[in-house]
């Protein structure tokens, strides 16, 4: 029979020939709403993982622009020794942004030396978080598939090289919903010296409902604003006009509408911050001691060190993800070190270095670490050839990322690349292998873990990603 005359021959062919199609989309409407009424209404309250977990919750300290693999936790002896030569033939090509074909290989200048009981050996640059080293697990063959910033970035948080997808903050807290009625679920703490180039699509929620997105907070001393009752306007005097705003919407005869529900949900999740959130945010409640070891009231760490100290508050209330962002504005006042590679990782390093220990020293000391993952890295590294004479360019086939906490098993090194750090050559490891890691250790399935979306069922490692077992 043609094709252009098939009849219906299933309940499934029959929702998709519907008027148009339009029947597959007001079914899966339909189911979710049923999981809406199933859930109470709250499609954030706390839903059990799909499997044993070992994490609740993901603090993502992103080194925006992309730290030099060869300047942090890899180390390479010959390519120092090739200093100011060519690229030899055997390693093969790589595609670059900026490196011209006449390019010469670029020593580091730092030094290395082996920590703690593991003896692996890190950087100069990064002696605060050496001394943690027992606890984080160094994925040195990392890979992506993109060599600009937005589109890399883009893979890093949605698993998708275009914008439009679901960030994996998005992903946990559909999978996990909330720990917390009176805080946001995900949340993302930018940097203050501005925007990256992917910008604030990268940490959205997508095509997944709107009651996914983020808390986007804003940098400085105040995170959220209006976080305090107005004057002369009491709490119960508050609940009274939420209360009403939402008798007023239920009164209509139709279902709310999803992004309506979702406003609705931030108009209530506004009150209870009003209410009893404000201390979370006063990092100043703090102990001088923790103040202190975060590097809080002294440059250049002061600024990073509130926020990720603010990130190990919030998880502490029950906050799913928090990504803390290193980097901001152009070039290089992030990672991005295309004229001059020490001058921007010493000035980058000693911004985090300190902070970044000081986060992982302070959930182990609470017995937080055990159930905290905290992942470090950018969206790729930097090359072995030299950009303008002491510059790195991009470089997306071979860097380092880490992951300490959460049931991850530190004090190890995990895959290599080349003697020049050029390609990654032992165990590569994707971005969707991260992600498929990070899902495992909440107890999450990567392939239960789907959303319906223009007839395709989407997930966030869009097609099949690897756990690290070496670290889990």
């Amino acid at each position: 029979m043609p094709e252009h005359i098939r009849f219906t021959r299933n309940r499934r062919e029959f929702l998709s020939d519907a008027f148009c199609g339009f029947g597959s989309l007001a079914f899966a409407s339909m189911l979710f709403e049923e999981k809406l009424r199933a859930a109470g209404n709250n499609p954030l309250a706390p839903k059990p993982p799909q499997a044993a977990a070992k994490a609740k919750a993901v603090i993502f300290v992103f080194m925006a622009g992309g730290p030099s693999h060869i300047e942090t936790f890899d180390p390479k002896p010959l390519l120092n020794k090739l200093h100011g030569e060519k690229r030899p033939k055997e390693f093969g090509e790589a595609k670059y942004q900026f490196v011209t074909a006449d390019a010469r290989l670029l020593g580091s200048k730092r030094t290395f030396r082996r920590y703690g009981e593991s003896g692996i050996e890190v950087s100069d640059l990064l002696p605060n978080t050496a001394d943690c080293i027992d606890d984080i697990a160094v994925v040195r063959s990392c890979h992506g598939d993109m060599v600009v910033h937005s589109a890399a970035q883009y893979q890093l948080m949605t698993g998708r090289i275009i914008p439009g997808f679901p960030n994996m903050g998005s992903w946990i807290i559909y999978g996990l919903g909330s720990q917390s009625d009176s805080l946001p679920a995900y949340a993302v703490i930018p940097d203050p010296k501005g925007a990256l180039e992917a910008g604030q699509p990268m940490y959205m929620h997508g095509f997944l409902p709107a009651v996914y997105q983020p808390a986007m907070l804003r940098p400085g001393l105040k995170p959220i604003l209006n976080l305090d009752l107005p004057k002369n306007v009491t709490a119960d005097r508050r609940r009274t006009t939420v209360d009403l705003i939402r008798e007023l919407n239920q009164a209509g005869p139709n279902a709310e509408p999803e992004e309506f529900a979702a406003r609705m949900n931030a108009y209530d999740l506004a009150f209870k911050m009003q209410t009893e959130a404000p201390e979370v945010f006063d990092v100043s409640r703090e102990s001088p001691e923790t103040l202190a070891m975060y590097g809080v009231g002294k440059q250049p760490t002061d600024d990073y060190g509130r926020r990720c100290l603010l990130a190990r508050r919030m998880v502490e209330k029950g906050v799913r993800f928090v990504c803390v962002v290193s980097g901001g504005g152009p070039g290089n006042l992030q990672w991005d070190a295309h004229d001059d590679i020490e001058e921007n990782h010493l000035r980058m390093a000693a911004q985090t270095d300190q902070p970044v220990a000081a986060l992982l020293k302070d959930l182990k000391r609470r017995g937080m670490l055990d159930s905290t993952l905290v992942l470090w890295g950018g969206e790729f590294g930097r090359s072995p050839e030299a950009q303008g004479g002491k510059g790195r360019d991009h470089h997306n086939v071979g860097f380092t990322m880490w992951l300490a906490g959460g049931g991850i098993k530190g004090g190890q090194v995990v895959g290599a690349t080349d003697a020049i750090g050029l390609r990654a050559v032992e165990n590569p490891v994707h971005f969707r292998d991260i992600h498929t890691t990070i899902l495992h250790q909440l107890g999450l399935n990567q392939h239960a873990l789907s959303y319906m979306h223009q007839g395709r069922r989407e997930r966030l490692t869009e097609i099949e990603g690897n756990v690290i077992k070496q670290i889990v």
